[in-house]
C-alpha cells in the first residue's frame, strides 16, 4: 500500500513538474513576442536599482514605459514591456562638525540633484516613447486607408486620398520632432552622466582630507555607493535614449520614402509595385520584347510612345525595384531617344517629344522615391526606331 502511494506521489510530481515547463515555455514564448516587436534591449535596457543594488527603502520614482514603432513599414502592435528606473535613495547623514562633513553635504546635495533629474527624465523617456507611438500609429492608419483605396483602383489625384496623404505626412513630421525631442533629452542625461562621474571623482579624493572622524568616512563610503548606483541607472537611460533615437530616425527615413512613393500612386490613381514578383522585366511598355537585358549596353528597360497614353509606371517601377534590389546604389540614365526617318523639321520634331517624354519619365521615378542626384539625362537618335522612345539604362 506505501508503494501504491509513493508511485501516486512521484507521478503527481512528475505532472506538476511537467506543467510548469509548460508554462515556461509560454512565457519564453511572450518574451521572444516583445524582443521581436521592441528589439533585444527592449527590456534590459533600463531595469530598477533592486536588479543590481537592493534598496534601503521602498524609493518612488519614475516609470519608463510605452509602445515603440515595430519593424519599418509595419504598425506598430502591442505594449512595449514595462520597465522602470527607480533613483537610489540618498541616506542622510549626520553633522559631525569637522570640515570634512560639510563637503559631504555638499557633494550628496548635488547626487540627490542628480538622483531627482533621473527620475525625471525617465518620466520624460516614458512620454516620448508614447508620443512616438501614437504619431506612428496614425501615420500607418492614414497609409492603410490610402493604400486599401488604391488596391482597388480609384481616379487620379483623388482629393479625399490627398488629404489622408497629409495627415499621414503630419503624423509623420510629429514624429521627427518627437526624434528632436529625443536628442535633447539625451543631451541632458549625458551632463547628468559626466557631473555624476565628477562627483565621484570629489568623494573618492575627500577621503584624503585630513581632520576627518571615523564617521565621516563611513557616510563618504555609503556617499560613494549611491553615487555608483546613480550613475548605472543614469548610463542606463542614456543608453536607451539613444538606441530610441536610432530606431525612431531610421523608421522616419524608411516611412519618407514610403511615403513619396505613395503620392506618385496617388498621383496615377493606382498603387505602384502591388505585385512586383508577377511583372515581366524584359519586356517593353508598347508589349514588344526587350532583347535580354544581361547584354552590357542593353537598357533595363524601354518605353515606346507610339501612342496616346502610355502606360509604364508600373513595368518602370518594376524594374527599377529588382535593380535596386540587386544594386542598393544603383544610378540610372534615361535616355530620350528620337527615329530620324522623315524631314529635318520631323526628326526635331521628334527629338523634342522624346526629350518632352524623358522628362515625363523622369518626374515619375522621382515620384517612385528614387533620388534626383542618382537621375542623368541624356538624347540620342537612332536610325531604327519608329517612335519616340525612353530608354533607361542602370549605371
Amino acid at each position: 500500500m506505501r508503494g501504491i502511494l509513493a508511485a501516486g506521489t512521484r507521478r503527481k510530481a512528475r505532472l506538476v513538474s511537467a506543467l510548469a515547463l509548460v508554462a515556461g515555455l509560454g512565457l519564453a514564448g511572450c518574451s521572444d513576442v516583445d524582443s521581436a516587436l521592441f528589439g533585444d534591449e527592449a527590456g534590459d535596457t533600463v531595469g530598477t536599482a533592486s536588479d543590481q543594488f537592493p534598496p534601503a527603502t521602498a524609493p518612488t520614482g519614475g516609470t519608463l514605459a510605452g509602445t515603440l514603432p515595430g519593424t519599418v513599414g509595419g504598425a506598430p502592435t502591442g505594449s512595449a514591456p514595462i520597465v522602470q528606473i527607480t533613483p537610489v535613495p540618498i541616506e542622510a547623514g549626520a553633522n559631525t562638525g569637522t570640515a570634512v562633513s560639510a563637503t559631504i553635504a555638499t557633494l550628496r546635495s548635488q547626487v540627490q540633484t542628480l538622483s531627482d533629474h533621473l527620475a525625471a527624465n525617465a518620466a520624460q523617456l516614458a512620454t516620448l516613447r508614447n508620443a512616438g507611438a501614437d504619431a506612428a500609429a496614425a501615420y500607418h492608419e492614414s497609409k492603410a486607408r490610402i493604400t486599401t483605396r488604391l488596391q482597388v483602383g480609384t481616379t487620379r489625384g483623388n482629393p479625399e486620398l490627398v488629404t489622408e496623404w497629409n495627415g499621414a505626412q503630419a503624423s509623420l513630421d510629429s514624429l521627427a520632432g518627437n526624434i528632436n525631442a529625443l536628442n535633447q533629452l539625451s543631451a541632458s542625461i549625458a551632463a547628468d552622466s559626466s557631473s555624476a562621474h565628477f562627483a565621484l571623482d570629489q568623494i573618492q579624493a575627500t577621503y584624503n582630507v585630513s581632520g576627518a572622524v571615523d564617521e565621516d568616512h563611513r557616510q563618504l563610503a555609503v556617499l560613494e555607493d549611491e553615487t555608483n548606483q546613480t550613475i548605472v541607472l543614469i548610463d542606463r537611460l542614456l543608453k536607451a535614449a539613444a538606441e530610441d533615437t536610432q530606431r525612431q530616425t531610421a523608421y522616419v527615413a524608411n516611412e519618407r520614402a514610403n511615403l513619396t512613393t505613395l503620392a506618385g500612386a496617388i498621383k496615377n490613381g493606382e498603387l505602384y509595385g502591388a505585385d512586383l514578383g508577377s511583372v515581366p522585366i524584359a519586356m517593353t511598355a508598347g508589349g514588344a520584347p526587350v532583347t535580354n537585358l544581361a547584354m552590357a549596353g542593353t537598357p533595363l528597360v524601354v518605353i515606346r510612345f507610339d501612342r496616346p497614353g502610355v502606360d509604364y509606371q508600373q513595368i518602370l517601377y518594376a524594374a527599377l525595384s529588382q535593380a535596386l534590389q540587386a544594386r542598393p546604389s544603383a544610378a540610372f540614365s534615361v535616355v530620350a531617344v528620337a527615329p530620324t526617318r522623315g524631314t529635318a523639321a520631323a526628326v526635331q520634331l521628334a527629338q523634342t517629344s522624346a526629350k518632352n517624354h524623358a522628362q515625363e519619365v523622369i518626374r515619375s521615378m522621382t515620384d517612385m522615391g528614387v533620388p534626383a542626384s542618382r537621375l542623368q539625362v541624356a538624347s540620342a537618335t537612332d536610325p531604327g526606331a519608329t517612335s519616340s522612345e525612353v530608354r533607361v539604362f542602370v549605371r
